[in-house]
């Protein structure tokens, strides 16, 4: 089974926002429906910007992690940008 880490965004906000999931299409249903996180429920549009998969949950919260800890809307920019999975 993979986890994935995750870039999803809203052109209504202009905002990215960063998650982990085990199922990315069904996450992402979640989102647009109202169901997902609170910070997401704002909007209906949100879009798969990126993703990266992983083999353990551990992985791919800890990558989602270093993503949110860098506070920086550049960066995550730049992973699109770029489709790097570093």
């Amino acid at each position: 089974m993979n986890f994935t880490t995750y870039i999803i965004y809203s052109k209504t906000l202009n905002r990215y926002y960063v998650g982990s999931t085990e199922n990315i299409d069904t996450r992402l249903l979640r989102h647009n429906n109202g169901n997902g996180s609170t910070y997401t429920k704002k909007a209906n549009d949100w879009v798969l910007k990126w993703q990266r998969d992983f083999k353990t949950r551990l992985e791919t919260v800890s990558f989602e992690l270093l993503i949110k800890r860098k506070k920086s809307r550049k960066y995550i920019e730049y992973l699109i940008s770029t489709g790097i999975q570093e």
